[in-house]
């Protein structure tokens, strides 16, 4: 394959199904992997030339944060979805009015982050009991986020686009350009400047806006698949509601995730800021250990959609089988080494054997759950793909409202002692397998019923 094509457009309605899964999503791990890179940057940062107090800020900012980047999320989604439909059925015209109406709606989700952000920001830290000594870097990191939100939405949703056009490769290209100005400038302002923890949202800010810049560039030179022109921009209630009917529902179980992290941040704070910085780290580590079953989810979310767009089903099925045996082969190598090496990689960010100590107990626990959630990205991504999006927002809303927030604070309670007067820490870690562990059941149940089968109808989509 040259060079030219790896950065166009793929058609993944041919050839070996495992073989297009992976050229799709191997650049795009790597991609999802150079993103966490992002916020595991701002963290290494400040924890090495700031401290603990600085790293726990950055920490208790992330589910506020999450929570607000909800709405465009969902609306990234239902891009991928859509574009990779009519892509795949080859309908040029309503390709073009997807994507012009996809970049409208990431202009109107930034002005909505942009004022809800900045408006929320410090009562909800307020409400979440944030500690006094980090609330002021937590209030001002999530405030420049909000203030510059606008490079992080059109990011992920033209960068949803390139993919849902089989182009994994471009979006790759930007967001390591973007990582490694993100790093550089990490260190720049908070070890040259001494900026603190604003530094590092500033740094974040001005490289999302940079990769943003560069999406939209791919894009425009891309005549030879879509056209743009100012009329394609104008919302058009059809083309708009496909996209929110898809999307929203990703974006809601992402906005049900981000209330479950706040209702748990809240008891992570009332543990003292030692966990809060260990529950820093194990996030961090998390992200990284999340990014292959995200990213084959994703992939089989592009595969499906592309397939069910040119009518062909028996692809689907076969892509299935193939995708899940990848995608448990990454999550049991992931295993092993978070098991044997989880300390090596806390020490990047701190120098306190206490926290490392504990987050390695922390990790432990929840390590043999991403092969489980291997199984369920799988499953989610083919209905996802299918255009059921409802069926994984209902498992989400089950499994982290109604397993993780319980559990948590349920065994928080059972666990409590002189040295944990309000729980221990490793009830963080428990509160996240047992879901995780149910979630594939289900994921799995719900998938043999097959519903989203019924989506896979070409006909439905193609009277649209």
């Amino acid at each position: 394959m040259k060079l030219k094509e790896l950065f166009s457009a793929h058609d993944m309605t041919q050839g070996p199904p495992w073989q297009r899964i992976m050229e799709f999503a191997v650049p795009m791990l790597i991609g999802n992997l150079a993103q966490q890179l992002y916020n595991t940057a701002d963290s290494i940062v400040v924890g090495k030339y700031v401290g603990l107090n600085a790293l726990a800020a950055v920490g208790s900012a992330s589910p506020i944060l999450n929570l607000l980047l909800a709405l465009f999320v969902g609306v990234s989604t239902g891009a991928g979805i859509v574009v990779s439909q009519y892509f795949g059925a080859g309908d040029r015209e309503k390709l073009s009015r997807s994507i012009g109406n996809c970049i409208t709606l990431a202009a109107i989700a930034s002005i909505v982050s942009m004022v809800i952000g900045a408006a929320i920001t410090m009562p909800l830290l307020r409400l979440l009991d944030t500690p006094a000594s980090i609330i002021d870097w937590c209030g001002g990191y999530l405030m420049i986020f909000f203030l510059g939100s606008a490079g992080f939405t059109f990011y992920n949703i033209l960068s949803g686009i390139l993919r849902g056009m089989g182009d994994s490769f471009s979006a790759l290209g930007f967001l390591l350009v973007a990582t490694v100005l993100n790093i550089g400038m990490d260190v720049w302002f908070v070890a040259g400047f001494r900026m603190g923890v604003p530094g590092v949202a500033l740094a974040t800010v001005l490289a999302q806006g940079i990769s943003a810049i560069l999406c939209l560039i791919k894009l425009l030179r891309m005549r030879e698949v879509f056209d743009l022109r100012p009329a394609h921009l104008r919302l058009r209630r059809d083309a708009a509601m496909r996209i929110l009917r898809i999307g929203v529902p990703s974006g809601i179980t992402q906005a049900i995730m981000s209330v479950a992290m706040l209702v748990v941040q809240s008891l992570t704070n009332s543990m003292g800021e030692l966990v809060i910085a260990c529950n820093v780290i194990i996030m961090r580590v998390d992200g990284f250990a999340m990014m292959p079953n995200m990213t084959f989810g994703q992939a089989m979310s592009v595969y499906t959609g592309q397939n069910v767009g040119a009518g062909k089903t028996d692809r689907v099925k076969a892509g299935l089988k193939q995708g899940t045996l990848i995608a448990v082969g990454f999550a049991c190598v992931i295993t092993t080494c978070l098991l044997f090496f989880n300390k090596y990689m806390f020490a990047l960010f701190t120098d306190s054997a206490e926290a490392i100590d504990l987050a390695g107990r922390m990790m432990r626990i929840m390590a043999a759950g991403y092969i489980t959630i291997a199984v369920t990205q799988v499953l989610g991504g083919i209905m996802r793909g299918a255009g059921d999006t409802v069926t994984p927002m209902w498992i989400s809303l089950f499994t982290t409202i109604g397993l993780r927030v319980p559990v948590a604070y349920i065994l928080a309670w059972f666990t409590r002692c002189p040295e944990w007067p309000n729980g221990r820490p490793e009830a963080l870690s428990i509160s996240l397998l047992v879901p995780w562990v149910l979630g594939a059941v289900i994921s799995a149940v719900a998938f043999r019923r097959g519903k989203w089968q019924g989506n896979l109808a070409a006909q439905s989509f193609q009277q649209d």
